[in-house]
């Protein structure tokens, strides 16, 4: 397969896929498939609604028709696929309310590249799973949708995604991508493939099975590590020392690593660790660490909560009824992204105490906190003053907030992020 015949397809154009597409259509012909006919509408029109992509970037390399020439061809056509010989698969691999990995969306994509496969194709995979699920659960669904044997009429690789939503710093090309295939032979073809686009460089992993095991413990770590400073913001809020502060005189030394507490959301590493821990219970084992930080991860939303409730009724702010303002629904910073968002525990939470929330988001996707969450967003903040504001993401647009003409004379403000002028805040993480 030289370099002119290739003719990529990438499924699913979100967060990871559109991405991707975008860079490799800038010196290959490639097709951007998603089954969502409203996506792939707007990216017809250079719009990114993730607002990953700026629309001058996308206009230089969306087209109408390929015609074996460089550019991205946004369809939901699968008639768009069979002239395809590389697949790359990018849809969302998230976990089922009980915590469990659902590849849904993985086993259908692969049973959609089972029916336009042709011999000597590739498939890659860039969904995050856990070690062994490309060759056991994706593997046999392309075998038996095209009727061709593994390892002899197509072939497989495994290259995890990195994205990081809303870095523009950190883009894909900039990111060292890691790769590897099911034969030495192809993962050398794929290893190449990335590096013809990927300014960072690559890095050939020994098997599939390595690099998917890469990508799970990449987030799993920083998963602990950031459930380890969340603990201690509750050991040492309980003894009225400043966690930021504390951090900040730790930091001095030169091994110290920087991790902050926070809410631990999004489709990563709120995520992965779960798909490493079901994995690792298949083999017998009960991973204690791993499951030990989600547990505390996922306590934080209703931490944050009860510590605002007390606050109020340190300033005898009668609880019931009580207006409370929640700055920022997104599961990060500049990111319209709230998959997965933990900002939800502390809602909840406090609409249990019969406070009246009010949420104001102006970076999220309005349609996706609505179906997603079943939550409504106000879109401008009034005139009135709240008893209580709790700042849970650190929009950029929330730094210039006069928070002053927000809270009332008595009010509480609370800052996850720990960006507020600390003269203004009651609390924070």
């Amino acid at each position: 397969m030289i370099q002119k015949s290739l003719k990529i397809a990438v499924i699913g154009m979100g967060y990871v896929g559109l991405p991707l597409a975008r860079l490799f259509a800038t010196k290959y012909p490639v097709v951007g498939f998603d089954i969502n006919q409203y996506r792939i509408d707007q990216l017809k029109k250079g719009i990114d609604e993730t607002q990953e992509i700026k629309k001058q970037f996308l206009d230089e390399v969306i087209v109408s028709s390929l015609d074996n020439n460089n550019g991205l061809l946004c369809s939901n056509d699968t008639d768009d696929l069979k002239s395809c010989n590389i697949y790359i698969i990018t849809v969302p691999t998230p976990v089922t309310k009980s915590n469990h990995p659902d590849f849904s969306h993985l086993i259908n994509a692969s049973k959609l590249i089972g029916e336009v496969l042709k011999k000597s194709d590739i498939v890659i995979y860039e969904s995050t799973v856990y070690p062994g699920a490309t060759e056991e659960v994706c593997i046999p669904i392309l075998e038996q949708q095209s009727g061709f044997t593994f390892n002899q009429d197509f072939f497989a690789g495994y290259s995890p995604e990195r994205i990081n939503p809303g870095d523009k710093i950190h883009t894909v090309d900039k990111i060292l991508k890691v790769t590897s295939g099911s034969t030495l032979e192809i993962a050398r073809k794929i290893d190449r493939l990335y590096a013809s686009v990927i300014e960072a460089g690559t890095y050939l992993a020994p098997s599939i099975k390595v690099a998917e095991a890469a990508k799970v413990i990449e987030n799993s770590q920083r998963d602990i590590n950031i459930a380890f400073v969340n603990e201690l913001s509750k050991i040492f809020n309980l003894m009225d020392i400043d966690t930021k502060e504390v951090l900040e005189t730790a930091s001095t030394k030169w091994n110290f690593l920087p991790f902050t507490p926070g809410l631990v959301g999004g489709h990563c590493i709120g995520v992965d660790p779960y798909y490493l821990a079901q994995r690792a219970k298949e083999f017998g084992y009960h991973p204690e660490i791993i499951l030990a930080g989600r547990r505390l991860n996922d306590s934080m939303g209703h931490f944050v909560a009860s510590e605002v409730v007390k606050l109020m009724i340190q300033k005898d702010i009668h609880i019931k009824g009580a207006e409370v303002l929640i700055l920022g629904i997104t599961f990060k910073e500049n990111c319209p992204d709230v998959r997965n968002t933990r900002v939800i525990d502390v809602v909840n939470q406090l609409k249990e105490y019969q406070t009246n929330v009010t949420i104001y988001d102006p970076v999220a996707n309005n349609d996706d906190v609505v179906k997603g969450l079943q939550l409504k967003l106000t879109k401008k903040l009034s005139i009135k003053k709240y008893d209580a504001i709790v700042l849970t993401v650190a929009h950029d647009i929330f730094l210039d907030i006069n928070i002053n003409k927000l809270i009332k004379e008595n009010g509480v403000v609370y800052d996850v992020k720990g960006v507020l002028d600390t003269t203004l805040v009651d609390g924070r993480l």
